[in-house]
């Protein structure tokens, strides 16, 4: 199971005939992150013409969007559309206006903000996420050499390592490919050992 994301906060700015919008993206998990992020941006542009935001949360299904008052349909959907025909999930995005002085009309505005919350996607850069298996092993000393290389093979990563009498290993992987490590893992050990999961969660791909 995966789905799309950005890797970090990121904004980008563009004028249309003198007028100022500021694109600002953001990773969230909850609707809470996603509502506390629009009202900070808020409060650092008190003084904007216009806060337009859109947000898509996965684990909850949710997604929402706000016009702030510029012409119905003219904003929020156009930044809630960058975010859609990307594939991207958990994200919020706050595009804000600070009037020039010369109308757009309704086009400019669509493309206007559409655009800086593409910029700002850019900026924050997609990833992509997958579900993985996060287990604890506890390991010989010689068993042990054997097995960062058999994690990386099945495209996991080894999170955290204690050497004492034993090796204490914390790692992931994608759970797909669990049931092949354990089957590597009972030949290179004789049958001797087998991990099962802790946990699922999802990573980085």
């Amino acid at each position: 199971m995966t789905y799309k994301t950005i890797e970090r906060s990121a904004s980008a700015e563009l004028v249309e005939k003198r007028s100022r919008f500021i694109g600002y993206a953001k990773p969230v998990k909850t609707q809470t992150e996603a509502v506390a992020f629009i009202n900070e941006i808020k409060s650092k542009h008190w003084d904007a013409t216009h806060n337009v935001y859109a947000y898509i949360i996965r684990k909850e299904g949710i997604s929402r969007y706000s016009d702030d008052s510029e012409p119905q349909g003219t904003a929020g959907i156009p930044v809630l559309d960058a975010i859609r025909k990307r594939g991207i999930t958990d994200c919020v995005i706050v595009v804000t206006r600070y009037f020039g002085g010369t109308l757009l009309g309704a086009g400019g505005l669509v493309r206007a903000y559409g655009a800086a919350a593409k910029l700002a996607l850019d900026e924050a850069k997609e990833c992509e996420m997958i579900l993985c298996s996060v287990c604890r092993l506890r390991c010989s000393y010689t068993l042990y050499g054997k097995l960062p290389a058999l994690i990386m093979s099945l495209d996991g990563k080894v999170d955290d390592q204690a050497f004492e009498d034993e090796v204490a290993l914390s790692f992931h992987l994608p759970c797909e490919n669990l049931k092949r490590f354990n089957e590597n893992l009972r030949e290179i050990s004789l049958g001797k050992l087998q991990v099962a999961e802790e946990k699922q969660e999802f990573f980085e791909k």
